[in-house]
């Protein structure tokens, strides 16, 4: 094979990367995570990548209702706990429903930031508070109330006030104004 068939070749194969749907320039820049079968891109904020999460539909309208997209597109940095619908399909039946009605506004909004750290925390910086905390280490919640971390092998899990326990199930999903480490139980304040 000549240079010239070999230069035509190398072109084909890169543009035929380039044009196809499994590989994108922007997913190649940036270390992406797959949630809900979505990429979450790192230069994007929390709303920005979680709307496109197929487990996260409920959170997702949860925090419609309860008036925080326009927050959780702020600045931050934000630490997002993100319950899935999955976790939200063990409440009561009939919770959500109820809870996304305009008079139960704000028990949601209280919910939904029970699941917000002011401040990016990553899973290595929460295992290191733990270890530091004897093995469990308790953190404040944007609601106002804590949190408590431990560990369990290589789990990181968390307890609510409600004496709930959630386990993290995806860590570390960089987002442009902080982090979301998925979670299988909704905490309840």
């Amino acid at each position: 094979m000549n240079t010239q068939s070999k230069i035509t070749v190398l072109a084909m194969v890169a543009l035929s990367f380039a044009f196809s749907g499994k590989v994108t320039a922007q997913m190649v820049k940036e270390k992406t995570v797959m949630v809900g079968g979505a990429a979450m891109y790192p230069s994007k904020n929390i709303i920005e990548n979680a709307v496109n999460s197929k487990d996260h539909k409920t959170l997702v309208a949860a925090v419609k209702a309860a008036g925080l997209v326009e927050t959780l597109e702020g600045n931050g940095p934000f630490t997002v706990l993100a319950p899935t619908d999955a976790a939200f399909a063990k409440l009561p039946k009939g919770t959500v429903e109820n809870l996304v009605k305009p008079e139960n506004k704000a028990m949601l909004t209280s919910i939904l930031t029970y699941h917000v750290l002011s401040g990016k925390y990553s899973a290595k910086e929460i295992w290191a508070a733990v270890k530091a905390g004897n093995g469990k280490s308790m953190m404040k919640t944007v609601q106002g109330e804590n949190l408590t971390f431990w560990t369990k092998g290589k789990d990181l899990y968390i307890k609510d006030a409600k004496g709930n326990t959630a386990k993290v199930t995806i860590a570390d999903v960089n987002q442009s104004n902080g982090v979301i480490h998925v979670i299988d139980t909704v905490l309840m304040p």
